[in-house]
């Protein structure tokens, strides 16, 4: 794949286009942004131009000993490191020292990727702060990190920043649908409105069965002629399936934070086509104190559960409060 394929991005594209023409490339860049929006795509495909031993511009041969090497992820001169359980520890910044310490074995450099670099703890970070401000020869990092982590300051100013955004929905949603060919225009749309225009994120929401219980519990909070104990009734049913989901928890969520999120904004009058269609259709269901609260809900929801509250109460109290269950 070449950078032409890959949709948005166009200011990252462009800053890394000019780097490969002028053969002027940073020690180490940082691709900053949110998940799911194309950072580690773009920073495998530059890997690959990099480590071609005959590419043309942006574009590897994909014939070469370097592209089949890469292809099968043989390549001795590519090293990818990802966090190991929650973080990127420090024995793994260690370990990549090491390795620094050795000229690249075929290529002209050694191309190393750092993924979620915002999940590094303190000494972690310390140790790879070390490695940017004496950085070896031949070696290339990319680091990839999300914006609203916690990235030290000192490490995004030894980087050379890339800034990564969420797509429009129209991309997004054209994204999506190149992975998912079951997916139709309508729900390839729904998907990249529920994930903010980060078709990544939308792909694993759809994987994990996490995108069907949102639907259903926006669909229940929409719902206006039902009687207190129906709304009581259906909240906890779903209370029950939302405490059984476990690693989708997180992600449901936050895709609940952004649609009320949305409807707050549709009654600010965005355009309906930059916002799913749920939330143009709950524009006239709350007030704007309202969605406030429902916002508050599901921020003390997750509180709870950092706290290792009980899975099961924490989702009954959260659904209560969001199909108005306390209200009379």
């Amino acid at each position: 794949m070449a950078f032409s394929a890959i949709l948005g991005q166009t200011k990252a594209l462009t800053l890394l286009r000019r780097a490969l023409e002028s053969g002027r490339l940073a020690h180490a860049y940082l691709f900053s942004g949110p998940d799911g929006v194309g950072k580690t795509t773009v920073a495998l495909d530059l890997a690959a131009v990099l480590l071609c031993r005959t590419p043309q511009g942006e574009h590897p041969c994909g014939r070469c000993p370097g592209c089949l090497k890469f292809r099968s992820g043989n390549h001795p001169d590519f090293q990818r490191i990802r966090p190991d359980g929650a973080a990127i520890k420090i024995d793994q910044i260690r370990e990549l020292k090491k390795a620094l310490t050795f000229a690249p074995f075929e290529s002209r450099q050694r191309i190393v990727l750092l993924e979620e670099v915002h999940t590094m703890r303190r000494e972690a970070s310390n140790s790879l702060l070390k490695v940017l401000e004496e950085p070896p020869a031949d070696n290339l990092l990319l680091l990839l990190g999300d914006a609203g982590g916690a990235i030290l300051d000192t490490i995004v100013s030894r980087c050379q920043v890339i800034p990564f955004a969420p797509l429009p929905l129209y991309l997004a949603a054209e994204v999506i649908r190149t992975h998912r060919a079951d997916v139709d225009e309508a729900g390839s749309l729904a998907l990249a409105g529920l994930a903010d225009g980060c078709p990544g994120q939308a792909l694993a929401i759809e994987a994990d069965g996490v995108l069907a219980l949102h639907g259903r519990i926006v669909a229940a909070a929409l719902v206006r002629r039902d009687t207190s104990a129906q709304r009581v009734e259906r909240a906890l049913s779903l209370a029950v399936d939302m405490a059984e989901i476990k690693e989708g928890l997180a992600p449901l969520l936050a895709l609940l934070r952004i649609f009320f999120k949305n409807t707050m904004a549709a009654q600010a009058g965005v355009p309906a086509r930059d916002l799913a269609p749920e939330a143009e259709q709950a524009r006239e269901r709350w007030n704007s104190a309202q969605l406030s609260a429902k916002m508050a809900a599901i921020d003390l929801a997750e509180q709870a559960l950092a706290r290792n509250c009980n899975r099961g109460l924490t989702s009954e109290v959260l659904l209560l409060d969001l199909l108005d269950c306390r209200t009379p």
